[in-house]
């Protein structure tokens, strides 16, 4: 079985380097399947969770917070500001700063104020909903 280079890099640290069999992210215009000798492609990808099959057949979650996808042929490459492995996701943390983009919305005096809250909210549903599908694999 064929397998493909696969790297999530965020701002801070790589958080997986490895070999895949498959990948599935969340692409702008909605998920993207990614196997060996996949077409060339780059686009922006949307808040949530980015799922590898490892090539020993076990899966990581990762969850990004945006970003960009490169693909080539034998290489996956994911640069993300914000990248967290789902091991690592903590939901007190997640369901703290929801709670807090929330309040900044309903305080927002200005279309930035609104723009930066909404972001921010639609982050922090994401990593929860990272959370609950990380969970639900285990």
């Amino acid at each position: 079985m064929s397998t493909i280079k696969v790297d999530v890099v965020s701002a801070e640290e790589s958080i997986f380097s490895g070999e895949a069999k498959f990948v599935v992210l969340p692409g702008e215009a909605g998920e993207l399947g990614i196997y060996p000798r996949h077409t060339p492609l780059i686009t922006r990808i949307r808040p949530g969770t980015v799922r590898i099959e490892k090539a020993d057949g076990s899966e990581e979650f990762v969850f990004v917070a945006g970003g960009l996808l490169e693909v080539q042929p034998n290489h996956v490459t994911v640069l993300s500001d914000t990248a967290i492995r789902g091991k690592d996701l903590d939901e007190a943390k997640a369901q703290a700063a929801k709670a807090a983009a929330e309040e900044a919305l309903k305080n927002a005096k200005n279309d930035i104020d609104i723009a930066l809250a909404q972001s921010e909210l639609t982050v922090m549903v994401a990593q929860i909903a990272a959370l609950r599908k990380y969970r639900m694999k285990k």
